[in-house]
């Protein structure tokens, strides 16, 4: 089982589509605005859905839910494969929405649940090291391979194709799973929709306990709007490479998608390898910072910082730059959110632990979801450097606000710090 579950996390991260998203979109002649709704779009989804189908995971089996992941994860790309229209694609965007509601958590509760069974609970930590070292070799390499198959096309709608064949492959491995894994069966007892409202009116009066201690606020929100700012910027990195290939004095005897794919599977190779170094290296990282509040508090700024550079640089058409800062932005959040949730789980009581990355993340795919058409927005009308330099310096209006403080030792033990 370690070598499917390896196995598992390599097919899973080819997605040969993720470095050529926005430039897929706006092939098929959608504007920034629209993209940003796509995106927003699957963000509410995603949390729309996680309740049914956390319930149905536990009705059928994980195997199934596995199963019911991948397989609406196929629809999807077979519908951004096959149509060219606005209204298709948010379709195509709330089927993979559904594919990551389904397959979120679960498969590490099967791994879990192999090694309850096997008594080898002691190996968690590597068993989970080596699928993310496996996740993220699987990263690397779509990038080169996407390159390759839009180099040879010309079309950038050939990567939803490609990536049918490794999830099909998932369907076939996730079947050979042992029927063990799936997990204790409950039987589903209600309406869904009972649940759904009992979620929601729990985490909202969990959240309004929480707006009792300036603290945690503080560390939830700063979480969660860094997290937002960078994942609703990040694939604007896109079109900057697009426009940084075209500039280049090199491959001038290639086509303009072929020039332009050498170059984003190139940087987008590099940035994964990066990424995985880099969440690698955190705990060393942290380990050299004064606290971890110190830590929080500097890597927001640093960020702050280098999507500014990014803006202006893109806005001045210093592409190389812009292309560097966005490198070490994503180098930046993958060191970060691991010293995060290390500070989270220090302001946060330990019995409440799971609610407050909860509501962390229902907040952070709010902003996002508000965010992602804002942006685009502001890139029709303004362009991309631009939009990033105004997300950048709401950012630096928020430094001040969402400056974390360390906290005491009473905090984690349930009482109000002072």
């Amino acid at each position: 089982m370690y070598h499917k579950f390896r196995l598992y996390g390599f097919l899973k991260n080819l997605r040969f589509f993720d470095p050529f998203l926005v430039l897929f979109f706006r092939e098929m002649g959608l504007s920034f605005l629209e993209i940003g709704i796509v995106f927003s779009v699957r963000e509410i989804s995603t949390n729309l859905f996680e309740i049914p189908t956390g319930i149905l995971a536990d009705t059928y089996g994980r195997r199934k839910a596995m199963l019911a992941s991948f397989s609406s994860y196929l629809v999807s790309f077979l519908l951004f494969y096959l149509f060219s229209s606005f209204s298709m694609y948010l379709v195509a965007m709330v089927l993979f929405a559904i594919g990551e509601t389904f397959r979120s958590g679960t498969h590490k509760a099967m791994i879990l649940e192999y090694l309850r069974i096997k008594g080898l609970e002691r190996l968690k930590v590597d068993y989970y090291g080596h699928t993310r070292a496996a996740s993220q070799l699987g990263s690397a390499l779509a990038a080169l391979i996407a390159a390759g198959l839009v180099f040879y096309t010309g079309s950038y709608r050939i990567v939803f194709a490609a990536s049918i064949i490794p999830y099909i492959l998932e369907l076939f491995l996730i079947s050979s799973y042992p029927k063990e894994l799936d997990g204790r069966i409950v039987l589903v007892k209600g309406d869904w929709i009972r649940r759904f409202k009992q979620r929601i009116l729990g985490t909202s009066k969990e959240f309004l306990k929480m707006l009792r201690n300036p603290l945690l606020v503080r560390g939830l929100f700063s979480s969660a709007g860094f997290d937002a700012i960078f994942k609703s910027a990040k694939d604007y990195l896109q079109p900057i490479l697009k426009s940084q290939a075209l500039a280049l004095p090199i491959f001038l005897c290639l086509e303009t998608d072929r020039r332009i794919a050498v170059v984003v599977g190139g940087v987008y190779f590099v940035i994964y390898l990066v990424t995985s170094w880099a969440a690698a290296s955190s705990h060393r990282l942290q380990s050299k910072a004064r606290s971890p509040s110190w830590a929080v508090n500097f890597s927001f700024v640093i960020g702050v910082i280098l999507l500014l550079v990014a803006g202006l640089a893109t806005w001045a058409k210093v592409y190389a730059l812009s292309i560097a800062a966005f490198l070490a932005l994503y180098f930046l959040q993958n060191v970060r959110r691991p010293m995060l949730v290390g500070y989270l789980s220090e302001v946060i009581p330990r019995q409440m632990m799971a609610t407050g990355l909860s509501v962390e993340s229902e907040v952070r795919a709010l902003l996002m979801a508000g965010m992602f058409p804002l942006i685009g927005l502001l890139a029709d009308r303004v362009g991309v450097g631009l939009a990033l330099v105004m997300v950048a310096l709401g950012g630096v209006i928020l430094c001040p606000i969402l400056r974390v403080q360390q906290a005491g030792p009473a905090t984690n033990s349930g009482r109000k710090s002072k």
